[in-house]
């Protein structure tokens, strides 16, 4: 105890001397006082042993041999704990006091300081689509061939495809990107990319985003989330080839062009649009995620109008190739339209498809003061992963990662299983995944009399990382027109499914109160959204 008060005491009168003038700071002490005449050294560390072993820093006081010193240390705890943690060194910053050595009513009036008020909710709305796909480049058009149960799904014709097992995938015959796009862009850019600004400048037209109503934006709270899967695999594929003649032969733009992020980058640039801007690239479930995190961002503030969505485009003879290497794709070549049978015992694989698709997400409040049409609103979503296998799922793995994907989303979007009417489902037409998802569905939903579940991918094949976002829009026409579309090529239904709950082969009525959308990617990515009919206040 002696050492201790020695130690301390001169501490305390230095501390007393230091707070009670402000201008002691620029002085220099006398090397000759007795806080430099301490016979040891005593760090930090020592200091808050010491503390606490003897009770705390009230204890800790109780050697000060200046009685000052307490009263003045308890309305600036702060200055003096910092200056005992640095002994008079120059350049550090005083440390924050640790809580346990703080009184009840110093924590009291901080926590009434820090206190804030509870903001609220914004709410996130769909004010606009675009899309680019194996069935139209008109929202509409789309939506209206998957009523009528139409197969986007055919030969191949931009390649020749003889040596390859697969020669069939939901391939964009007739695409033109006039009046969207430079020419110069058109000619160097990858098609990822030509979908992605396409679909992305529909989706502003769609939301009745003029020239007059841009130039009104915060451009600042503006923002762009549009991911691919594979991004340019063909501008990549291109300038391989050309490398093995020379270097020199190589696009220049060979390599931004290739990268997920460079779509999302030249439609900001083209805009003018400085908010968060970027991509988000997890296989199959890309634009779910996407979409998430926009409206995220919005939800927190950091934006008011956020597109977002996914592109891919992987017909080309690498993405077939590489695709059939894995001995995932269909081989039903004979009858394209009959080869994507999700949930049907005769399914032998999934089929590649491609295109893009584009959510306009807009915070409700800026939506009704510019006026903008609103489809739906965004509850939320979630994202989960099951971590076994990069192509195959885990026999009850994937099962448990779509619950507590499904699960989450329900939680952070306050819904109840019984309000969910309507799923859009991944099914893509590979048994095992199928499966899965339908059992992890059937745990969660089994009570929903009412429940309907269909698959887009029937009609126009797996877009990989657009897939989310073209399904997300069926799904919001879906809850605008109050029509499902069919399940096509669903004829032996697997043993052990409720085809019950599968709609059938012709487009059926229902009025969705909430409606899910499944995307699963290789590698364990789960995610699922939701969305609902907009009711005003």
């Amino acid at each position: 105890m002696v050492v201790a008060s020695s130690l301390v005491s001169p501490l305390c009168t230095w501390l007393v001397a230091t707070c009670l003038s402000s201008s002691s700071e620029n002085k220099n002490l006398d090397k000759n006082s007795s806080y430099f005449q301490c016979q040891k050294k005593v760090r930090r560390r020592n200091l808050v042993a010491l503390s606490s072993k003897n009770g705390g820093f009230s204890t800790l006081m109780e050697f000060c041999r200046i009685e000052p010193c307490e009263e003045f240390c308890n309305s600036r705890a702060l200055f003096c704990v910092g200056a005992f943690a640095d002994l008079g060194s120059k350049n550090r910053r005083p440390k924050r006091l640790s809580r346990a050595h703080v009184s009840d009513e110093e924590k009291v009036v901080a926590s009434t300081e820090t206190k804030k008020p509870k903001s609220k909710k914004r709410r996130v709305v769909v004010t606009g689509l675009g899309v680019v796909s194996p069935l139209g480049h008109n929202v509409d058009e789309f939506y209206g061939n998957l009523l009528q149960g139409i197969s986007g799904v055919s030969q191949i014709e931009s390649f020749d495809t003889t040596q390859f097992p697969t020669r069939i995938a939901g391939e964009i015959k007739n695409f033109s990107a006039d009046g969207f796009i430079s020419k110069k862009i058109a000619k160097r850019a990858d098609k990822y990319m030509l979908y992605l600004l396409v679909a992305g400048k529909k989706a502003l037209t769609d939301g009745k985003i003029t020239d007059d109503v841009m130039k009104e934006l915060d451009k600042g709270k503006c923002g762009i989330l549009i991911g691919s899967a594979l991004g340019g695999m063909k501008v990549f594929g291109d300038s391989v080839e050309a490398l093995n003649v020379s270097h020199k032969k190589m696009n220049p733009f060979c390599v931004p062009f290739a990268t997920t992020n460079m779509g999302s980058a030249v439609l900001a640039m083209e805009l003018g649009w400085m908010g968060p801007t970027y991509a988000v690239s997890a296989a199959c479930a890309t634009s779910n995620i996407c979409i998430l995190n926009a409206a995220k961002h919005i939800m927190r503030g950091e934006t008011d109008v956020m597109l977002c969505g996914g592109s891919d485009s992987a017909v080309i003879p690498i993405g077939i190739g590489g695709f059939s290497a894995c001995g995932i794709l269909s081989m039903g070549n004979d009858e394209p339209t009959k080869a994507s049978r999700p949930w049907d015992m005769q399914s032998d694989g999934l089929v590649i498809g491609e295109g893009a698709g584009v959510l306009l997400l807009e915070e409700l409040e800026h939506a009704k003061q510019r006026g903008a049409p609103i489809y739906a609103e965004f509850l939320g979503g979630s994202f989960a992963f099951d971590p076994y296998y990069t192509t195959d799922p885990h026999a009850h793995g994937r099962s448990k990662s779509c619950v507590r994907c499904i699960e989450t989303a329900l939680a952070e979007s306050r819904v109840d299983r019984e309000d969910i009417n309507y799923i859009n489902a991944h099914a893509a037409s590979v048994p095992a995944f199928d499966l899965a998802e339908y059992q992890s569905i059937k745990h969660l939903f089994a009570q929903n009399s009412e429940l309907r579940m269909n698959s887009t991918k029937s009609m126009i094949g797996h877009l990989l990382g657009a897939a989310g976002a073209v399904e997300a829009i069926a799904t919001i026409k879906a809850i605008e027109t109050r029509w499902i579309h069919p399940n096509i090529n669903l004829e032996h239904p697997n043993q052990g499914l409720d085809s019950s709950v599968l709609v059938g082969h012709k487009k059926e009525r229902l009025d969705v109160k909430v409606a899910l959308s499944n995307s699963f990617g290789f590698g364990g990515h789960s995610s699922s959204i939701l969305f609902a009919p907009y009711y005003r206040d």
